[in-house]
């Protein structure tokens, strides 16, 4: 299963597609969440707070793939079971639009095949948020693994979004963990997000 951009989230109707403007591809968010993952995982052997390094250079999408592989030599298999379900409720969507009773012929023909047209677009999307979230869930035994206490980045957009996303996931485990997310000012008084965690079982 390949990892590739795709674009925004689609809106889709009888009259056409649409694409929704800050709902963008996790493909755009994948790329830094595996940067912070691989460097997250060198540093915790040598220190329990890991500030982002710009230095890091850009990845391919098949480098994407092998650095996830390393972490979950399973996550192929993985994705390929979540895109089969995905798969199912695109055509559970195009089901439900052939049983819409208070639709006319020609915009229901019109809608489903606008449905069919953006497909594969939607699925490769979902499989981006696939990779993303397994991403995510490696960052998170890294940590748990390291008991890494303090994740900083530079307090912008992409970062701010994947730090988030660790929060939430860390919460859903209802473990032990806590976990707190602030903008602070850094010595040169740049702006810098900090995700702080603590609460490890010892």
């Amino acid at each position: 299963m390949e990892i590739k951009y795709v674009g925004p989230r689609p809106e889709i109707s009888a009259h056409g597609v649409t694409f929704k403007t800050g709902k963008e591809d996790k493909y755009v968010y994948l790329q830094v969440a595996i940067q912070i993952l691989k460097a997250i995982d060198k540093n915790s052997q040598e220190s329990n707070t890991y500030s982002y390094n710009f230095s890091d250079k850009i990845l391919s999408d098949s480098e994407m793939l092998s650095t996830m592989l390393k972490y979950e030599p399973s996550l192929e298999n993985s994705i390929l079971c979540e895109k089969k379900a995905y798969e199912k409720h695109l055509d559970d969507e195009i089901a439900h639009i052939e049983q819409r009773e208070h639709m006319n012929t020609m915009d229901k023909e019109i809608f489903i095949n606008n449905f069919k047209i953006m497909k594969e677009y939607r699925l490769q999307r979902a499989v981006n948020k696939m990779y993303y979230m397994h991403c995510i869930n490696e960052i998170i035994d890294v940590v748990k693994r390291g008991k890494i206490k303090e994740i900083d980045t530079p307090f912008q957009e992409k970062y701010w979004h994947i730090l988030q996303t660790i929060e939430g996931a860390i919460m859903s485990l209802k473990s032990s963990i806590k976990t707190d997310l602030k903008v602070e000012r850094d010595i040169d008084n740049k702006l810098i997000a900090k995700l702080f965690i603590g609460g490890y079982a010892d």
